[in-house]
């Protein structure tokens, strides 16, 4: 069938919401998958959040995008059919994730979301929590299509083969690069104000009777939750750190908890409600002041553990291990940085931070730069070490020098047809009905002739 395409399964839940308000208006049913139903506004809801993307889109796009939304029922209605599972806690998680990304988006400013928006961000999370759950649905039945694909070394060599030669992508200079992210340490005087701050915060909340959510947006130095009066939304066990989750497991509904310290501070947390191994919490942190003193030592410690490298007293992959933060992603990956954008380990040079950039400028590949100061996701002033691992030219695409990026192209379209085998499958035993304004589309005609 070969007007169906890899099926790209996103969720247009925050861009376009305004457009839901009007579906009463406009709306009508576009096509029917199984037990599933497509709206007009949803097709119109992801036509716009592609123009965004790409401005100059060709009117037929639209034949594309439903075409996508069929499979995506196709998928869901499957996926209810097989009893596919998707906790609340799940949904919960992943909508709570994108109102944190929203909120950078806005600057942690949640007015200027509402007024954007229109509704405020529980009523936000209201609307897109269908859309959510469905996505997720999709996601976990093409995950069962696709989790045996593997490809073979023999596999990826026919795959390259097969590609003209006239047709071999170009890849940019990029680079592959290690890490040793180090947090400075808090001296004992700092911890002590951070510690009495915190305690003050809390009797003014249980003695003097004021408001949690007020404090929380004024003082809090959780940027995130700081914004929502200290709400972090509903969560699952394993979420928080263990300190944390331990306290907030053994609280009663509305009891606020003793100060707790963990490795980001000293926090108090109130619980909300709970709903057996999902819980709603809020708290206030403090986080003590890193001076400057203590900078310095940080950039000390990570000079020595850099000469202790060079000289071989010690691997970089040892030193991750003893001398790494651990809540840093790549820590887990033997200090590898991976790429959010290609989801694999290598950077063009355009893709890297700044600071990242100007530290490898110049050195060989194996070289370490000397430490410097960065800001973590959170804010917080952490120390790195960042090592070269390879580098390329630009070039046009080689087996030899990016078999790995070759092979996950392989398994991509690997995985892509084993979809599609599956789409033309279940179309053959699957109601699907599709709205006459859409007849001009070959693709979606295609789809409808298919017979058992």
């Amino acid at each position: 069938m070969k007007h169906i395409f890899v099926l790209f399964l996103f969720c247009a839940c925050f861009g376009q919401l305004s457009a839901q308000n009007d579906r009463a208006v406009i709306d009508r049913v576009v096509a029917s998958v199984g037990g599933e139903i497509i709206l007009l506004s949803e097709l119109q809801e992801q036509l716009s959040y592609a123009k965004q993307q790409q401005p100059n889109l060709p009117p037929e796009h639209r034949c594309v995008i439903l075409q996508n939304l069929v499979i995506q029922k196709l998928l869901v209605n499957q996926a209810k059919l097989d009893s596919i599972e998707v906790k609340d806690e799940d949904v919960e998680t992943q909508i709570n994730a994108r109102i944190e990304r929203l909120l950078g988006y806005f600057n942690q400013d949640e007015k200027a979301i509402e007024e954007f928006y229109g509704m405020s961000l529980n009523d936000i999370k209201e609307q897109t929590r269908t859309d959510m759950r469905n996505q997720l649905l999709a996601e976990r039945m093409q995950g069962q299509i696709t989790e045996k694909a593997t490809v073979t070394p023999a596999e990826v060599l026919r795959f390259y083969n097969r590609i003209p030669k006239d047709s071999l992508p170009y890849f940019n200079a990029d680079v592959e690069i290690r890490e040793i992210v180090y947090k400075p340490q808090v001296n004992a005087e700092e911890k002590e104000k951070a510690r009495v701050k915190i305690e003050e915060l809390r009797k003014r909340i249980t003695t003097d009777g004021e408001d949690f959510a007020v404090l929380a947006k004024k003082y809090s130095d959780d940027p995130g939750s700081g914004a929502q009066g200290g709400d972090l939304g509903w969560q699952k066990r394993g979420t928080f750190v263990p300190e944390f989750e331990a306290t907030a497991y053994n609280l009663e509904k509305d009891q606020i908890s003793p100060v707790i310290e963990t490795e980001f501070g000293f926090h108090f947390l109130q619980l909300l409600e709970r709903r057996g191994n999902l819980i709603h919490v809020r708290h206030i942190l403090v986080k003590p002041e890193i001076t400057d003193a203590d900078l310095a030592t940080a950039k000390m410690k990570l000079d020595t553990v850099r000469n202790l490298i060079k000289t071989n007293a010690i691997s970089f992959s040892d030193a991750v291990k003893k001398y790494g933060d651990k809540n840093t992603p790549s820590h887990s990956n033997d200090g590898r940085i991976t790429n959010p954008r290609s989801n694999n380990t290598f950077f063009e040079v355009a893709d890297l931070d700044t600071d990242v950039y100007f530290a490898i400028e110049g050195l060989q590949v194996g070289e370490i730069a000397e430490p410097f100061q960065y800001r973590g996701q959170d804010g917080s002033k952490l120390y790195r070490l960042v090592l070269l691992q390879s580098r390329t030219k630009p070039h046009k695409a080689d087996l030899k020098q990016d078999y790995g990026k070759i092979q996950i192209a392989a398994l991509e379209q690997k995985k892509s047809e084993s979809t599609e085998k599956w789409v033309v499958e279940k179309l053959r035993t699957t109601y699907l009905s599709i709205s006459d304004m859409f007849m001009n589309c070959p693709n979606l005609t295609e789809m409808l002739e298919i017979k058992p």
